[in-house]
């Protein structure tokens, strides 16, 4: 399958998980789950969906026992939502891209201080 065909599929399997999470899935107190990205293999058999939540590792984790709960429900969500050949298994993953950001912004601003130590 082209990649462009596979970018519009990982897309569209994106935003169904999305809007299954928000619509049927109780969230509760483990905040607000962000689905960032979605790979969707070339035989359409699975797809590593990548997510956000807002807060400390303790609802971090949580928030991934409750998708790993609820992994049946939104697996037939999104096999009534969107046609394929196949419904992707769908493999849930924290999305640390953000951490890794922070932490490459705050090394290139202890650089930056390094080489400027007499700026504040």
């Amino acid at each position: 399958m082209s990649s462009f065909r596979m970018r519009r599929v990982s897309e569209l399997v994106k935003q169904e998980i999305s809007e299954i999470i928000r619509r049927d899935v109780a969230t509760g107190d483990v905040g607000l789950i962000t689905v960032t990205g979605c790979e969707v293999a070339s035989d359409l058999k699975t797809a590593r969906v990548y997510v956000s939540v807002l807060g400390g590792k303790e609802k971090q984790a949580a928030a991934m026992a409750l998708l790993e709960r609820q992994h049946g429900h939104i697996q037939h969500a999104l096999g009534r939502a969107v046609v394929l050949k196949y419904t992707p298994q769908l493999h849930f993953h924290m999305d640390d891209s953000l951490e890794r950001g922070d932490r490459v912004l705050r090394i290139l601003d202890e650089i930056e201080r390094d080489n400027h130590p007499d700026e504040p």
